[in-house]
């Protein structure tokens, strides 16, 4: 299968369907487990109908981690084209986390590591938003 993944700075014209985060902790960052899956992935999902895209990485943020206090800050939108699909979303960096206890959700456990994971859920996508977003996130001081 092709996957091309785009990555562009950020505009509200965009078509967000998702958001996509990159939570920063002391030891590292974190990496959700859904109950139905042995892979890891980053933080994130769909954009629900009426909400803002900023709206979104608060709620999936707390959905899947149990961050109850973050600072977020937008980095780029991206979108992925295969043979099949096309979709679209935002990254985001949260820092600064007060991790509660993780909500009643499809997430099983989170896990803390300095790394990607060789476990990944989507292996040709999540190496290139995670590249980029620490890059981005390093020239403009955040880590």
């Amino acid at each position: 299968m092709n996957i091309n993944v785009t990555i562009s700075d950020i505009s509200e014209n965009h078509a967000h369907q998702y958001v996509v985060i990159l939570a920063s902790i002391t030891k590292g960052w974190i990496f959700v487990r859904n109950k139905q899956r042995t892979t890891w992935e980053l933080p994130g999902g769909h954009i629900e109908l009426n909400e803002s895209v900023i709206d979104a990485a608060k709620r999936e943020l707390f959905e899947e981690t149990g961050a109850l206090q973050f600072n977020l800050t937008g980095l780029f939108d991206y979108s992925v084209e295969t043979d099949v699909a096309k979709s679209s979303g935002r990254v985001f960096i949260a820092q600064e986390i007060t991790l509660g206890p993780l909500p009643d959700s499809e997430i099983a456990e989170i896990h803390i590591s300095k790394n990607l994971p060789d476990n990944l859920t989507y292996p040709l996508i999540q190496p290139i938003l995670f590249e980029k977003a620490v890059n981005l996130a390093v020239q403009k001081g955040l880590i």
